[in-house]
């Protein structure tokens, strides 16, 4: 069974972008991709500002979008980690 992580990275960056810190995001992405050793320099990183889904205590949610530089699709794990909410 999966551990409940409550500081996944969507909600570590939905925090910074309320919190008026949206400048760290792009730094926190690319960490977060280093310690999965992918490079970062191989994703072009975009922030999306959504409203938050109905009974989140947020306001705003943010969609990371990660696109491969070289056009490669990207791994569907990163995908699913990287947005995930709980």
């Amino acid at each position: 069974m999966p551990r409940y992580n409550p500081y996944t990275l969507q909600m570590q960056i939905t925090r910074m972008f309320e919190q008026g810190q949206s400048f760290f995001a792009m730094t926190k992405v690319q960490d977060w991709l280093r310690e999965r050793n992918e490079d970062p320099a191989n994703y072009d990183i975009a922030f999306h500002q959504r409203p938050a889904p109905p009974g989140s205590q947020s306001v705003i949610a943010i969609e990371i979008e990660l696109r491969r530089k070289d056009g490669q699709p990207i791994d569907d794990w990163i995908l699913k980690e990287l947005n995930r909410h709980a």
